[in-house]
């Protein structure tokens, strides 16, 4: 397949797009055969050097100061429940330490709620608690606003605000609510 030489109106065109851009490396490689070199730039004059200026005498107190609080380290990843564990709590040979049942409650309430009692059980010891969202009306308006905590219940508790007290998540068992229902794995009060 032979290239086609470029029109006079498409080489001036083809001249003002690669004078409006620039070269991500230096390569004649990526021109175009038929295209003419771009003109050469004029030289930047290059500004005397000067002396490097000394640096400036810091005193202790202000060197303390100067030093950035560093940055809370991020909490690890959330972590399913096992396998023998889900089991243990389907079978109910495994007990909830704690139950929070979300029906009713607008979302900032629930936020709330979930907050307040996560860190209560978090203190107690509690290991595994199940928070019961509701699966959520499946009514005939497919754009309602149905089922709302059920879809903002795991966003939430990816947030920092709620990592600090739980380990991970996963939709409960058939006998705990199933889709409508979460256990939740805590953290050891001790852990940050």
């Amino acid at each position: 397949m032979s290239r086609r030489r470029l029109s006079d109106e498409e080489r001036v065109l083809w001249k003002g797009i690669t004078r409006s851009i620039a070269p991500l490396r230096n390569s004649r490689d990526a021109m175009p055969d038929n295209a003419e070199p771009p003109a050469a730039r004029p030289a930047v004059k290059a500004r005397p050097k000067l002396p490097p200026k000394p640096a400036p005498k810091v005193r202790a107190k202000s060197a303390a100061a100067a030093i950035k609080p560093t940055a809370p380290k991020p909490a690890p990843p959330l972590a399913p429940l096992g396998r023998r564990v889900r089991q243990q709590l389907a079978r109910g040979s495994r007990a909830i330490d704690g139950r929070l049942d979300l029906h009713g409650m607008t979302q900032v309430q629930a936020h709330d709620a979930l907050l307040g009692f996560l860190g209560a059980m978090q203190a107690r010891g509690a290991k595994v608690v199940l928070v019961i969202t509701g699966k959520g009306a499946g009514g005939g308006d497919p754009y309602g606003e149905r089922g709302v905590l059920k879809r903002q219940t795991p966003l939430w508790l990816r947030l920092p605000e709620f990592r600090r007290h739980i380990v991970g998540f996963e939709a409960a068992g058939i006998g705990h609510g199933g889709e409508g229902a979460l256990y939740v794995t805590l953290r050891r009060a001790h852990e940050p």
